[in-house]
């Protein structure tokens, strides 16, 4: 077994020694960001090597990157959205997507901010970090259309990168940011509120099932040839996960990806990235994500989702008797 070097860790990868026969493991190629949280889970994964499957983990600058390597062949698997999935799917690919993590942004302010509510946002400057598309920024509309608000109207918005987006309400520049699950937690263990986060967002549109915000994604074709590894890899990628929630030690092991030496900052990460486990996936669950995503198309404009008024079928990855 060789290792390859990933943000000062060694992760096990698919070097094979002198005379070893390479043939006896599939080799499974995942597109990963240096920042993500999947670089966590690939320093527990290492502690344990698979039977049936060597790991080749290709760093990737950004999402995006990491789409453009799936689409090209170069990688095998990435982390994505389920609502790509559908998009390319309904031009013809057959890309799928099963569960990872449901942990999801937040909208954030001071502590001492009289920001309460989603009406305390008219007036105010809010900074919205994937812009005006983003999915949370879309829900939390619809969410204050219930209460008669239109906040796409009434609040300044800036847009930008969630880092930038971080410093502009660290500098008092906006009153409000909406940003991603890992860029609140920085914030709120520097003393910042959060005011409401997506799972709370969706409760509030009436869907309370637990509905994942990203997934693995890989060609459904790719799948039918290499089920019982691909199976076994998410089980192994789940149980590393539960590792890192349960035990201490391991946890330790992934600090310095965490990129912060604050322990408070890197409790509420913990925290935050444990209450992403998807525990359950079935019916009731992926009818609530077709019930997300005709929102998302109407409010849209369907320039999220693309042209399908429906979810895609295929969209999640349902092996028989996995």
């Amino acid at each position: 077994m060789g290792f390859m070097k990933f943000n000062g860790f060694l992760i096990a990868c698919c070097l094979i020694a002198h005379g070893a026969v390479a043939s006896e493991k599939t080799t499974l190629r995942i597109g990963v960001q240096a920042t993500g949280t999947v670089a966590w889970e690939l320093v527990a994964l290492e502690k344990t090597p698979a039977d049936d499957y060597t790991l080749v983990v290709q760093q990737v600058a950004n999402a995006e990157a990491g789409k453009v390597a799936l689409q090209s062949g170069a990688v095998d698997v990435i982390v994505s959205d389920w609502l790509w999935v559908s998009r390319l799917r309904s031009t013809g690919a057959d890309f799928t997507f099963y569960p990872y993590s449901s942990t999801s942004g937040a909208l954030v302010v001071a502590n001492g901010s009289p920001i309460r509510s989603l009406k305390d946002l008219v007036g105010k400057r809010v900074g919205i970090a994937g812009g005006e598309l983003d999915k949370n920024w879309l829900l939390l509309q619809a969410l204050a259309q219930q209460e008669h608000v239109d906040l796409n109207a009434s609040v300044k918005k800036t847009m930008g990168a969630p880092p930038l987006l971080n410093e502009q309400l660290l500098q008092n520049r906006v009153d409000a940011l909406l940003t991603y699950w890992n860029f609140a937690a920085r914030l709120e263990g520097q003393g910042y509120r959060q005011v409401i986060d997506g799972k709370a967002i969706l409760k509030g549109l009436g869907i309370s099932e637990t509905v994942p915000t990203l997934g693995y994604v890989f060609k459904q074709s790719w799948a039918a040839a290499h089920t019982q590894v691909l199976k076994h890899f998410l089980a192994d990628s789940s149980a590393a996960k539960n590792q890192l929630c349960t035990s201490d030690a391991a946890w330790h092991e992934v600090l310095p990806l965490t990129q912060t030496e604050d322990a408070g900052t890197q409790a509420i990460l913990r925290q935050h990235y444990c209450e992403g486990n998807v525990s359950q996936w079935g019916n009731k669950e992926q009818q609530a994500a077709a019930r997300i995503y005709s929102i998302l198309y109407s409010l849209s404009d369907h320039q999220l989702t693309g042209p399908s008024e429906t979810l895609q079928a295929g969209t999640f990855w349902t092996p028989e008797a996995f």
